[in-house]
């Protein structure tokens, strides 16, 4: 096999690094492929995207419909919430109506979590500020609600807010199907025989991870951001599942109908045609 640099883009969080521990740890045989780790939060590496920088990365599924041009999601590596996901949080218990009229820090305007927030509430005012300091801003007042990803979805009851909505099951009542929210995107530069081999490496990485996940559950434990490994767990188990290993009819279809619905609300320019690699 040639001998190839690849760039791997993901995100700073536990459910990343333990799909990817088997190739960040050489636990599995790259066929000569090397693949350099490019970690930045989801806001980032989706604006990488749209200037096609990395050969893989982990993207938004909001952020997908911008790229379609130059990248295909790969079949592993969704992060799906299958009645969860996202949550918006305030100091105080408020209502739907009354969170519509505040601001909302969010943590990206190319998130599949501000796409699925603008889906329930409609229009409403929002701060963009870094998933890990939302919490911050939020106890601080400098914003009245908060749209949490990753592992605040786990730990905010500890630091006293209250769960205004879970935009996952918001989505489960509205559709019957799990929220897609972030998936794994492949250059198509690369070429169909080069694009097969990555995805088989990835699809390992993932299933290594869920055979030896006391393991990989410690490794991620580094980019929890402080969380025991109980709650580490946890969270992993929330998004890397069946879906993770390859979206299915059901994760596919939960796709193409948030894109489809994005597009019908006027959030997406265009109707998006769905590429699997």
């Amino acid at each position: 096999m040639d001998k190839r640099e690849i760039t791997l883009g993901h995100s700073p969080d536990p459910d990343d690094a333990f799909m990817f521990y088997a190739l960040a740890t050489d636990q599995i045989d790259t066929e000569g492929l090397t693949f350099r780790h490019v970690i930045e939060d989801i806001e980032t590496l989706n604006r990488r995207a749209m200037n096609a920088e990395l050969d893989i990365t982990a993207i938004s599924i909001h952020a997908y419909a911008y790229v379609l041009d130059q990248y295909a999601l790969l079949t592993s590596g969704a992060s799906m919430g299958d009645n969860y996901g996202p949550l918006v949080i305030a100091r105080e218990p408020l209502s739907i109506d009354e969170v519509r009229r505040t601001t909302i820090a969010i943590p990206g305007e190319m998130t599949s979590a501000y796409l699925t927030l603008r889906l329930c509430l409609g229009e409403v005012e929002t701060k963009v500020i870094p998933f890990d300091e939302i919490m911050d801003a939020v106890a601080r007042g400098e914003v009245s609600a908060g749209l949490l990803i990753h592992e605040g979805q786990l730990t905010y009851k500890a630091r006293g807010f209250h769960k205004v909505i879970d935009l996952g099951e918001w989505w489960m009542a509205e559709t019957g199907l799990p929220l897609p929210l972030g998936g794994n995107a492949i250059k198509k530069s690369l070429g169909p025989e080069l694009i097969a081999r990555i995805s088989r490496l990835l699809r390992e990485s993932i299933e290594y991870g869920l055979q030896h996940r006391q393991v990989a559950v410690r490794h991620s434990m580094k980019y929890g951001r402080g969380m025991e490994e109980s709650l580490t767990d946890q969270f992993v188990g929330m998004y890397v599942n069946d879906y993770t290993i390859d979206y299915g009819e059901r994760g596919r279809e939960a796709v193409r109908l948030l894109l489809e619905r994005a597009h019908q609300a006027g959030i997406i320019p265009s109707p998006v045609e769905l590429e699997f690699a």
